[in-house]
């Protein structure tokens, strides 16, 4: 285990991440792309302008973590381990990125990109949703009670497919909830 250190600057392409537990560290300008996190613990660290894209997250824990500048294309994070699952997003790209079925309640999106992610059947309770771009984000069954889209855009939530009760929109963005009727605002 590896507790309170700074990585700098490191492609873990080359330099082989050895180490299955991390905790209360920060990795900062770190290349992880494509390699496999499988079984790995990061409690309470950070990630920050790091590419993680097409990493293998098979039973990855992320306990408290946060990534912000982050390029995230493609992660399967509802392969991560479930049990106590807890992280946030700050100007991060997570394109084509899965949270199927997780239970991921009052997660931060902010300012990120979020482009065909599937929350299919997804507990995203209280999330937030600040200022991101959703285009062609899944949302089926997906429990969004409470979750606040007020600076969201470009998402298509269908009322009847999904628990939205509470869950906070704008007057610009209600076209959003209306995809489905084909309706014409002007």
């Amino acid at each position: 285990m590896i507790y309170d250190k700074e990585f700098k600057n490191i492609d873990f392409k080359i330099d082989l991440l050895l180490e299955v537990e991390f905790e209360n560290c920060t990795f900062i300008n770190c290349n992880f792309s494509g390699i496999d996190l499988s079984d790995v613990i990061f409690y309470e660290s950070e990630f920050l302008d790091c590419d993680l894209s097409n990493v293998k997250l098979l039973n990855t824990a992320f306990q408290e973590v946060s990534f912000k500048n982050c390029k995230l294309l493609g992660l399967r994070f509802d392969e991560c381990k479930p049990f106590l699952l807890a992280f946030s997003f700050d100007s991060c790209t997570l394109n084509y990125s899965s949270f199927y079925q997780l239970k991921i309640p009052k997660t931060s999106f902010k300012s990120s990109t979020l482009l065909e992610v599937d929350f299919t059947e997804a507990d995203l309770q209280y999330s937030n949703f600040h200022t991101c771009d959703l285009s062609a984000a899944l949302f089926e069954n997906t429990i969004l009670e409470n979750a606040d889209f007020r600076d969201s855009r470009n998402f298509n939530i269908h009322p009847e497919a999904n628990y939205i009760q509470n869950a906070k929109f704008s007057a610009d963005s209600l076209l959003g909830l209306l995809f489905k009727y084909e309706i014409h605002v002007d």
